[in-house]
């Protein structure tokens, strides 16, 4: 059997194993747009969680950064300082 064939075998199972789910859910309408919304809110809040993680480690590092240039500014003005005399 070639590959091309297995793939598509495998793509159409799961093409009418989704399209019956869908078709003939196991609870009431009602109860499955709930567990979509609520699997949608949770995806939602992981990743405001994941993007906050982000925004402070991004903050925390331009923090450590800007105070390491303001030093070597420093830096530099003393030299200059101490080269003009």
């Amino acid at each position: 059997m070639r590959t091309g064939k297995v793939e598509y075998g495998t793509m159409e199972g799961l093409s009418v194993g989704v399209i019956s789910s869908i078709l003939f859910p196991h609870e009431k309408g009602s109860i499955t747009r709930r567990q979509i919304m609520d699997k949608g809110r949770d995806y939602v809040d992981k990743l405001k969680t994941r993007l906050d993680g982000s925004f402070d480690s991004i903050t925390d590092k331009f923090k450590y950064t800007k105070k390491d240039a303001e030093g070597l500014v420093k830096e530099k003005v003393k030299y200059d300082n101490k080269k003009k005399m």
